[in-house]
């Protein structure tokens, strides 16, 4: 088995990057995978007292379908992120100030228009959709931080039972890998992989949800991957989710293997 391909998507919903090579920590994410969200106006995160929240209450594919078409860049050496989007004045600005992530959320609240919901704070003031972080939070889909992994061979079967080529990154897994028999990493659950320099410990398949209904070059939903999956294996599973427990390095091309 081999490492294909390694991503983080900093910011939950835009666009992944592509890295050659990560150090990954136990009980962390791929560093800076998901370190950002614009949260709606409605959502009750807490940047004080951070915790996690079902991906509605941040704008994501599953109910926010364009953002898929705003490309975010960030350099983790100067903390800035910038945003680009057709028909839009592309944007950069830090992300550790509070201007900085002013504009970007005003940013975002732009493109995404009546999809960006307005809420009430406690006061009763008025309170936007705003671009966030906090310290040692991870905006995933799950509590448990992890990486998520994907076997392509599974994917190809997917693609071979509806008769189209998908984009892999419809699924946004960190790691996409090759070598394995279609479904096979299912059996990882509960079990431990070793990737490049790092150990991980699988602990659930990955159900997909209708995020992955959306065309990333269209921002439009057009396949519905999950009725589909149940329709030809039975279940909604595509990938799985597995924790870091022994630090290491990994890299593209980078053997793994189950011991």
């Amino acid at each position: 088995m081999r490492v294909e391909q390694l991503l983080r998507y900093p910011v939950k919903g835009l666009t992944a990057e592509s890295l050659e090579e990560v150090h990954l920590t136990p009980g962390e994410t791929v560093p800076h995978d998901r370190r950002f969200a614009l949260a709606q106006g409605d959502s009750s995160f807490d940047e004080a007292a951070p915790r996690f929240l079902p991906k509605q209450n941040f704008a994501c594919m599953m109910r926010n379908a364009r953002v898929v078409l705003v490309r975010a860049a960030f350099d983790p050496h100067d903390g800035t992120l910038s945003l680009a989007a057709e028909g839009h004045t592309p944007l950069s600005a830090p992300t550790g100030t509070a201007e900085g992530k002013a504009a970007l959320g005003a940013w975002l609240i732009r493109f995404l228009g009546e999809d960006a919901r307005h809420g009430t704070a406690e006061d009763g003031t008025p309170r936007p959709p705003r671009f966030t972080e906090a310290p040692g939070h991870a905006f995933t889909d799950q509590a448990r931080k992890g990486v998520s992994l994907i076997n392509m061979a599974s994917l190809h079967a997917l693609e071979a039972a509806i008769g189209r080529r998908l984009d892999p990154l419809r699924f946004r897994a960190n790691i996409y890998f090759t070598g394995l028999p279609a479904w096979a990493e299912f059996d990882w659950v509960g079990r431990e992989v070793l990737i490049g320099g790092a150990r991980l410990s699988v602990f659930k398949r990955t159900v997909r949800c209708p995020a992955t209904q959306v065309d990333l070059a269209t921002g439009e939903r057009d396949l519905d991957l999950p009725r589909l999956l149940r329709e030809h294996f039975g279940h909604a599973d595509l990938g799985v989710h597995a924790a870091v427990v022994e630090e290491g390095r990994v890299a593209v091309g980078d053997a793994m293997e189950t011991p």
